[in-house]
């Protein structure tokens, strides 16, 4: 398993952007798990928000979009144009490449967006 803490999140208003960061140690190797982001807000069940793999490029759906640098074990989350319903509990995950689910979670980042 990796350690992983996530910063960034923060009170924002509607149409602003954000960028979230999550930082792995450990002594597994970084590039050996791929790196998701989740989110969970309050009374809703946690969703996946995306994930990569090998820093072949990013993940982009929609408003927001996910990379990787490997080199300094760091996964972001940038969202544009957040919207109120955005507002949750974010979560970064890793998982080891060929094995299927995500292991190792971090503590959570609160990102609250107001209209």
């Amino acid at each position: 398993q990796v350690q992983l803490v996530e910063s960034g999140g923060g009170l924002v208003q509607a149409g602003d952007s954000l960028r979230l960061s999550c930082a792995a140690s450990g002594r597994n190797t970084f590039i050996n798990y791929r790196m998701g982001w989740f989110r969970q807000a309050p009374g809703k069940e946690r969703e996946f928000v995306g994930g990569v793999m090998l820093s072949v490029g990013s993940y982009v759906k929609g408003r927001f979009t996910i990379s990787r640098d490997n080199a300094k074990n760091t996964v972001y989350l940038q969202m544009n144009s957040l919207k109120p319903e955005d507002t949750a509990v974010y979560y970064c995950a890793a998982g080891v490449i060929g094995q299927s689910g995500y292991d190792s979670w971090g503590q959570g980042t609160q990102v609250t967006v107001s209209s």
